[in-house]
């Protein structure tokens, strides 16, 4: 029998279904041969146009990108860095970690003032708060190791769009205008981002002469020429100019390294995510190993006890990450235990029907670390198996919103993902450690997830989102939708989401993501509600071996594409 609180429950699903901002009426993308979804119409097309000339899909997720790096300038880039999940066409799975790293120069109390204080303007602002880039080494890397087609033939689509310019999304011009004050203070980002000193409007031509000319360096030089070249030397030039710490030496010796996947298993899925620096990967498996230990009608999506369910495991997991995560190169974190199925459940024997306070859940440390949400993600899947989820960054929206002068490429600020200073709280209230302190050559702490789930080893969901703090949490549900509501990858990526990260104590939520009675259910239990907000732009694929189809879905948040031949 329905109570009037499943009613009620009920009606406020329907009424999401239909509205008009996120409509489940709309299908998945379906296609035969391949499938590409990325967060720009531009990138996608150059994607398929791989696919089509008989790339695949390492080869098309080279060619994405380095166009996004033109067309999605917000967060494409090859001034910063990222990660690369692939799952290839004989079983094997890799992945690829081009994130920053600090520069030589770089030391733990880099942003503090003599007293101490920290300062965030160094890490966010000006050449102090970028790492060495590492997107460019990370593409060559993927195509030179698993692509099939030659960097002249992947980055000649970028080329010729910075060359030849664009007309301006209304995406795009939205993004620069809400950035406009920032992006004119800074004469070389100005010439490019602003028409004349102006804002830029939807149907404006952008071209950015100097990006199509870096690109054709890195075209004919490949590597060299962007970490030891012409590239390398006006780079470190600027730098110096600008009271930077990049050398020569950070560049010649940055490289982008291949690591094995943090993988796990979900009621009989086999999931494949990004190890450290990354916190995604173990996170997400974390949390479906506590998850797995319950079970949920599909009638019970939305209600008080699910949401309960999420909220809890997802206190433990980010007071796990603020307490043993960060680069595992410096910093020795317990992968195994923390991604065991019998600590998850350990996890799941902790939940009652009561909510935890995040003050009682066992976190020793005090750091604060801050990570923007401008990122992007892309996910490809191809006709001979393989697949590949990437998702890269520049930090912030426009990185530092420092073009480099004569390259036309912007800088990252991922400095700021280190944490700098111990009780300095921030906007978005992720804590950290010495785990992922400050050191020379060290890579930031990431949320991002990339990530390719198998069904009898074979790529059956290719997902991935940006989002900052909220992508692990994106990541999550999205997957739950699939695997445990039978949602198709439109709906799952569509549906309203929620977010908790230990601290602080309070749940985020989209609109329609609950009802008045959840609320007043999750307040009885003890819940905190926070801020209605816009969780995660995903972009997904699903593959029906059965019938040898692609289903692709863009997340209607934003205003990609998904396409498929």
């Amino acid at each position: 029998m329905l109570t009037s609180s499943k009613i009620r429950s009920t009606l406020l699903f329907l009424l999401f279904f239909s509205n008009s901002f996120i409509s489940f009426a709309e299908n998945p993308v379906r296609s035969k041969h391949g499938m590409v979804v990325t967060a720009n119409d531009l990138a996608t097309e150059v994607g398929v146009q791989i696919l089509k000339k008989g790339g695949n899909a390492i080869d098309a997720s080279v060619a994405i990108g380095f166009a996004l790096a033109v067309s999605y300038p917000s967060a494409g880039n090859i001034g910063g860095g990222g990660f690369m999940v692939i799952h290839l066409d004989d079983g094997k799975n890799t992945t690829i970690d081009f994130r920053e790293t600090a520069p030589l120069a770089a030391h733990e109390k880099m942003f503090l003032d003599s007293l101490g204080n920290f300062i965030p303007a160094l890490s966010q602002d000006g050449w102090t708060s970028s790492g060495v880039p590492g997107t460019v080494a990370g593409l060559i890397y993927a195509l030179e190791k698993y692509g099939t087609m030659k960097l002249k033939d992947v980055i000649q689509p970028a080329i010729d769009l910075a060359e030849k310019g664009f007309a301006l999304s209304y995406k795009n011009s939205e993004t620069s205008g809400s950035s406009f004050v920032e992006l004119s203070k800074i004469e070389s980002t100005k010439k490019i981002f602003t028409k004349d000193g102006k804002k830029l409007e939807e149907g404006d031509l952008l071209i950015q002469k100097d990006l199509a000319n870096t690109l054709r360096l890195i075209r004919d030089g490949e590597r060299v020429a962007f970490y030891e070249g012409e590239i390398a030397k006006k780079f470190v030039e600027e730098s110096r100019r600008h009271g930077g710490l990049f050398t020569l030496n950070d560049l010649k010796d940055y490289r982008a390294i291949e690591r094995k996947p943090i993988e796990g298993t979900y009621r009989g899925y086999k999931i494949i995510s990004m190890p450290p620096p990354s916190s995604g990967g173990i996170c997400l498996i974390e949390a479906l190993n506590a998850l797995e230990n319950f079970s949920f009608k599909k009638e019970e999506w939305g209600s008080s006890r699910y949401i309960h369910t999420l909220v809890e495991v997802m206190k433990r997991i980010y007071a796990d990450r603020a307490e043993h995560m960060g680069d595992a190169d410096f910093y020795p974190v317990p992968v195994e235990e923390l991604i065991s199925k019998s600590y998850g459940k350990q996890i799941h024997n902790e939940i009652t029907e009561e909510a935890t306070p995040s003050e009682k859940i066992k976190a020793l440390i005090l750091h604060q670390l801050r990570e923007h949400e401008e990122t992007t993600h892309y996910s490809v899947a191809d006709q001979f198996g393989n697949a590949v989820a990437t998702t890269y960054t520049l930090n912030g929206g426009y990185g530092n919103r420092i073009v480099v002068e004569g390259l036309g490429f912007l800088l990252n600020n991922e400095m700021d993902d280190f944490s700098s200073k111990p009780g300095v709280p921030n906007q978005y209230g992720l804590v950290g450690s010495v785990a992922n302190s400050i050191q020379p050559k060290k890579r930031m702490l990431s949320s991002m997830t990339p990530t390719i789930i198998l069904k009898d080893d074979k790529p059956f969901m290719v997902i991935g989102t940006p989002g900052g703090s909220t992508i692990i949490t994106s990541v999550l549900q999205t997957i739950l939708n699939v695997l445990d509501f039978n949602m198709n990858i439109y709906d799952a990526i569509a549906a309203p989401k929620i977010h908790h990260q230990w601290l602080p104590d309070e749940i985020d939520f989209e609109k329609f993501s609950l009802s008045d009675d959840v609320q007043k259910n999750l307040l009885a239990r003890g819940h905190k509600l926070g801020k209605e907000k816009s969780l995660g732009r995903m972009e997904g694929i699903i593959l029906d071996h059965r019938t040898n189809t692609f289903y692709g879905a863009t997340d209607p948040r934003g205003y990609g594409k998904a396409e498929g031949w």
